[in-house]
């Protein structure tokens, strides 16, 4: 006997096509979502992650800032300091045997003990009771003066004597290094911090002769404020950042820092 030879009609091949094509579809859908939504995940965690690096820099150096040295300009953009390297508290009175070295705030003095020790040699600007104002304002030099290289840890020498206009009510002195700039430049897309020149009256923006160091790119927006202390509150400091990356992913962060603005 003969076998006829099988196979299939045509019927089947387009049923079978269709099944596999519907297969195919669930599976790449099943797939690519998971893939996609890592990738997402990925994406907003590196701009999270590169906008909070950012800000707990700033975070660090306006909590080492001078009492009321913050200030913004640029329409929020910009942010200025002065860092502060140590401080301690001066000598106002002299010791029951009368001895000791102290500052007098009645006339032109050039050196001081200090209450305690120091942490290290002092080197840099000495400031005392600085209100951000008229003539204690470290900026405008009313009650900044610069450090002599004959100080050790527990007396302040001055290269000029001076005569500071106000003593701190808990005789409390700091000692600066360098003011620092945070800036947005929204035209390149970064954070740039500048640091390493000299103290000035006016606010610059950029401060000129020194190059700004990369913090964060792919910067879109930023917004900086400072509210100064009150006599029931410290002062606070709200930073915004805004990243974009390329695929048009936009991540916001904000972080407050509150200011210790007693002098």
């Amino acid at each position: 006997m003969h076998h006829a030879q099988q196979g299939f009609t045509l019927i089947e091949l387009i049923t079978v096509i269709v099944i596999i094509g519907i297969m195919a579809t669930m599976t790449t859908d099943i797939i690519t979502l998971p893939i996609n939504s890592y990738l997402d995940l990925q994406r907003r965690s590196t701009l999270v992650d590169n906008a909070e690096t950012a800000l707990r820099l700033m975070q660090r150096d306006i909590r080492s800032a001078l009492p009321n040295s913050i200030r913004v300009t640029g329409g929020g953009t910009t942010l200025e300091l002065l860092h502060t390297l140590d401080g301690g508290r001066y000598r106002a009175k002299p010791a029951n045997d009368g001895s000791g070295n102290i500052l007098d705030f009645t006339t032109t003095d050039s050196s001081f003990d200090v209450i305690g020790n120091l942490h290290s040699v002092p080197q840099g600007e000495l400031v005392i009771y600085n209100l951000g104002q008229l003539s204690a304002d470290a900026y405008n030099g009313g009650n900044r003066a610069t450090i002599s290289n004959s100080s050790t840890q527990t007396l302040i020498n001055l290269s000029v004597g001076k005569k500071f206009p106000l003593p701190s009510p808990q005789q409390r002195f700091f000692i600066v290094d360098m003011p620092i700039t945070y800036r947005c430049n929204l035209k390149t897309g970064e954070l740039l911090r500048y640091s390493d020149y000299s103290i000035s009256p006016t606010q610059a923006d950029p401060p000129s002769g020194v190059t700004g160091q990369l913090q964060v790119n792919q910067l879109s927006a930023c917004s900086f404020a400072y509210t100064a202390a009150t006599a029931t509150r410290s002062g606070l400091v709200t930073l915004q950042l805004s990243l974009t990356d390329t695929a048009g992913e936009t991540n916001r962060l904000l972080h407050q820092v509150h200011v210790d603005n007693a002098p």
